[in-house]
């Protein structure tokens, strides 16, 4: 399985931010442990979890530890300890292994650091999935066939596509415009999902017509697909888990595998995206909205208060949309549950 090692912005801060003793205290589980030892296969969430009600408050009671070389980086086998400083709680960290601190030309060993969330779901779901529009769909050079007339093409075989090849570019996405993605509040079109089919490489053009080879195939490449720009969708080095910085309002649209219920760890698409000033990193609450009861004294409507059931963190925005993953599901999330600030 392929390892993305992320540093944790909840590592960074080289000093805690100091809070009242009364509110740091309410940060903690109820029941927390004096000391954890990491293991093979933690993740940084898994053991923020374990001392916070919140994961993602972790910089508040995080204290670095001058002697540690690089307390960005976690690995098995290393000492979390829970201590009071000032009379406020802090975790600092010991390292599991010997380190000397000399001068000496930086080189770091990566490779055992714990991740920091398991970013292999999230990866899988970048390779697949794509937010476009209309116009671009409408713009993009799309499939004619393959040799003999063949109207299914994989692994190996060449196509023919037709469109504007002016660019001379050499490679390709192949995909498949699939459902819009609906405000459910105001009905506006938020985006067109374009599902990732395969990669190809222009072998030839005359005119406005193209000769590919398919490279890469995730299904079979259908008349009518379209070819895109591989879209270029890095991770981020660092992530930021914390609460926005603005307040949030919005809903779950979408679950991915085109399923309406989710759990932990699933992706979800939400309704809001940059221009609410959504961010890599945001971490919203998902609540599930009050059912409306009849009152048996009054015999009127009343509605419920929303309940809290989970966590999503957003790792990925577009214009009027985001993704985000779930990192925690008290009860099953639906299409439709409500997301804001936690």
């Amino acid at each position: 399985m392929k390892k993305i090692i992320l540093r944790f912005a909840l590592l960074f801060a080289a000093v805690a931010v100091q809070l009242a003793t009364s509110d740091t205290e309410n940060l903690l589980n109820e029941t927390v442990p004096n000391q954890y030892t990491v293991v093979k296969g933690d993740t940084l969430w898994d053991i923020s979890d374990l001392f916070l009600r919140d994961p993602w408050m972790w910089p508040e009671i995080w204290h670095a530890n001058q002697q540690i070389a690089n307390p960005h980086l976690i690995y098995p086998g290393d000492l979390i300890r829970l201590v009071y400083i000032d009379g406020l709680p802090k975790l600092v960290l010991s390292r599991g292994r010997d380190e000397k601190l000399s001068p000496s030309i930086r080189t770091e060993d990566r490779g055992g650091a714990i991740s920091a969330l398991p970013l292999d779901i999230i990866d899988k779901f970048l390779s697949k999935n794509r937010v476009t529009n209309r116009a671009e769909l409408k713009a993009a050079p799309y499939v004619l066939g393959g040799y003999e007339r063949r109207l299914l093409m994989g692994m190996g075989d060449d196509f023919y596509a037709r469109g504007d090849f002016a660019q001379n570019q050499l490679n390709y996405g192949v995909y498949r415009p699939g459902d819009a993605y609906i405000d459910p509040v105001s009905g506006e079109v938020l985006g067109i999902r374009a599902v990732d089919i395969a990669s190809a490489r222009m072998k030839a053009v005359k005119k406005d017509i193209g000769t590919l080879g398919v490279i890469r195939s995730e299904g079979e490449i259908r008349l009518r697909d379209r070819l895109l720009n591989p879209e270029e969708r890095a991770l981020p080095p660092v992530f930021h888990p914390r609460a926005p910085g603005q307040e949030i309002r919005g809903q779950v649209i979408n679950i991915e595998g085109g399923v309406r219920n989710a759990g932990a760890l699933d992706v979800v698409s939400i309704n809001r995206g940059d221009r609410e000033s959504l961010k890599i990193g945001d971490t919203l609450a998902i609540f599930k909205a009050g059912e409306v009861v009849k009152d048996p004294v009054t015999t009127q409507q009343v509605r419920l208060p929303d309940e809290r059931i989970g966590l999503v963190m957003v790792f990925y925005t577009y214009q009027k949309m985001s993704f985000g993953l779930v990192m925690e599901a008290d009860r099953q999330l639906d299409v439709g549950d409500l997301v804001r600030n936690p």
